[in-house]
């Protein structure tokens, strides 16, 4: 039954493949505040224009959990404090008036506008200021059958909650999540932990895959091939456990951007498909796939 389930699964990936798909996005709130893109705590605005990447290229690149930002002023106003901390830049255009060369009685200025800046900081970065919590997030619903299995396979890897990312540790062999009750719904959160629990069937303890074992960079080969593995083996677990309509869209979304980087070589999901199966039933029985012998 399972064969049959993974067969689907891949055909329908590459149905949407070669059709073209949603755009992927990660499936729950990306920040511990719950906003998903930068704003001001004060305001509570969003930032537009080219500050929305920069500030969200810092938060990145720094690993703060929050999306909210504050000017110094603001900080020393709302009874914060800030030490030793680095800011990032925020522009703006300000016009400035300027007689006019000929002026009218309608139009006796003239306005020029020009690049400003101002400093902010990131809320994570200030203390003495309340943080803002997730409020009015729907209580989690598990879905058995997909509990079942996560509950199962967790008896061999340690699953720790908090924070907004996401990943599977080879080093430590441990996989962090953000909370369940951040994510848009039950299965997205089981597609995403699915997702990490293939990524660590690639361990040298379980089936020692290179795309765990040795050393690559995000964006090469390696990479690469290891993410398709991860998001067909979650597609794959999905539709074992009935949930992959809700999935297959992101899937085949988030596999044609790496797909981009290598050519849109076919013949690699193909490849990806079936360690993926490998993945999947390793999962679903561990000790039959545990390839000592057996």
């Amino acid at each position: 039954m399972s064969n049959q389930v993974y067969g689907y699964i891949t055909d329908k990936i590459m149905e949407e493949l070669e059709r073209g798909c949603v755009p992927w996005h990660k499936p729950w709130k990306t920040s511990s505040d719950g906003i998903r893109v930068p704003t001001s705590f004060v305001s509570k605005k969003p930032y537009r224009g080219v500050n929305t990447f920069l500030l969200a290229l810092s938060r990145f690149k720094a690993g703060y959990d929050s999306n909210y930002w504050l000017t110094f002023k603001q900080i020393q106003t709302l009874g914060g404090n800030i030490k030793g901390q680095h800011s990032e830049m925020v522009v703006f255009w300000k016009l400035l008036e300027k007689r006019a060369a000929n002026p009218t009685p309608e139009n006796e200025k003239d306005y020029i506008p020009m690049l400003r800046y101002y400093r902010v900081f990131n809320l994570d970065q200030v203390s003495g200021i309340n943080k803002p919590a997730l409020e009015n997030l729907p209580a989690f619903q598990p879905i058995e059958e997909a509990e079942a299995i996560a509950a199962k396979y967790q008896e061999q890897i340690e699953v720790t909650y908090g924070g907004t990312r996401a990943y599977y540790q080879p080093s430590s062999d441990s996989i962090r999540m953000p909370e369940r009750e951040t994510f848009d719904g039950a299965a997205e959160y089981y597609s995403t932990l699915f997702h990490e629990f293939t990524h660590s069937t690639g361990h040298e303890s379980r089936l020692n895959r290179p795309g765990i074992t040795e050393t690559h960079f995000f964006g090469d080969e390696i990479y690469s091939k290891e993410e398709l593995v991860a998001e067909m083996g979650a597609a794959m677990l999905c539709g074992v456990v009935g949930i992959e309509n809700k999935t297959i869209k992101n899937s085949a979304s988030y596999i044609q951007s790496w797909l981009s980087k290598l050519r849109d070589d076919k013949k690699l999901v193909v490849h990806a498909a079936a360690a993926a199966q490998k993945a999947a039933d390793f999962i679903l029985n561990r000790v039959a796939q545990a390839g000592d012998g057996n």
